[in-house]
């Protein structure tokens, strides 16, 4: 849970960088890329993480520019690399100018749980991390290679001046 505006931000703009340096990979080809034949595609996934930007913070009354949860898949990678940055701009500026640390203990419903407010960041956070975690396979799987999110990718290791682990 977050405790202070300040520790989200922080966190939040390293995830966003993160998020938008591997989405920036994407090709429109990639998009199709599916999770099991029949299942969902990388683009989905990839989507559906910036509809939660709005869907999710429009549950604790932020009007976050995003595009709505029922929104198709773009056919272009460039079209969600820039929701993203929007709408994660979008949620920055609200939470910026009408949260302080006190609005983090708030509770409001979440999927039929009460959530304090900083719980609630928290999740949008691990909710991030866990899609980027599919992407990165499934970019693979399409011929891409993912950049590091927390960690250099294998194929960064030589800037390091190191071998790739096995």
């Amino acid at each position: 849970m977050f405790r202070s505006i300040e520790d989200f931000l922080a966190t939040w703009g390293h995830e966003q960088d993160a998020t938008h340096t591997l989405y920036a990979k994407l090709t429109d080809a990639s998009l199709a890329q599916p999770v099991v034949e029949g299942g969902r595609t990388l683009g989905f996934i990839a989507w559906h993480t910036v509809q939660t930007l709005g869907e999710m913070m429009a549950r604790v009354g932020l009007k976050v520019d995003a595009p709505g949860e029922h929104d198709p898949v773009p056919a272009h990678a460039a079209e969600i690399v820039a929701a993203l940055d929007r709408a994660s701009a979008s949620l920055l500026e609200q939470i910026k100018t009408t949260w302080t640390d006190a609005t983090l203990l708030e509770e409001d419903d979440m999927y039929g749980e009460r959530w304090k407010r900083g719980t609630t960041l928290h999740a949008l956070v691990a909710h991030h991390a866990h899609h980027r975690g599919q992407i990165t396979v499934l970019m693979r799987q399409a011929g891409i290679a993912p950049s590091g999110v927390y960690g250099p990718a294998k194929e960064e290791w030589a800037a390091f001046g190191m071998e790739p682990l096995p």
